[in-house]
């Protein structure tokens, strides 16, 4: 169902698509911004004012970090590995962060370009502890696109 025109929509779940592989399992995103450069151009006008214009410059490469639940799944790991032995032609995908609605159905994706892995941390074990083991995976991208 659509949602109606201005109203804003909840992020149920979120997934990783990377090379065609989806991992819907995803708690939580955060970092993910487009960003780029501001270029001064400080100049006189005809008049004699002083003035100071703010151009567009060039992109930025950002960093987006994914967190869920820790599972069998061994998808990061892989992927971990691959760009840490420099294996990079395998390590950079292109793919995108994927927002689902409370039915399951995709609300916005995130296109990522040459995506790889930075890192990947494994939360607090402790013994006793009832919380939820996560693995946060930290991915950065060289462009990012919204489709």
């Amino acid at each position: 169902m659509a949602l109606p025109e201005l109203d804003t929509s909840v992020g149920h779940s979120f997934g990783l698509e990377m090379d065609g592989v989806v991992i819907k399992q995803i708690n939580e995103v955060s970092g993910l911004k487009m960003e780029q450069d501001v270029i001064e151009l400080k100049q006189n006008t005809s008049d004699g004012k002083y003035v100071i214009k703010k151009l567009p410059g060039r992109p930025k490469a950002g960093e987006v970090t994914l967190t869920r639940g820790l599972t069998a799944d061994n998808s990061f790991e892989k992927w971990v590995k691959d760009a840490q032995f420099g294996k990079m032609g395998n390590a950079r995908k292109g793919g995108a962060v994927i927002v689902y609605d409370y039915e399951g159905q995709p609300i916005k994706r995130y296109k990522l370009t040459n995506a790889w892995p930075k890192s990947l941390e494994i939360g607090s074990l402790k013994a006793g502890d009832t919380s939820v083991l996560t693995e946060k995976l930290v991915v950065t991208y060289e462009t990012m696109e919204v489709e």
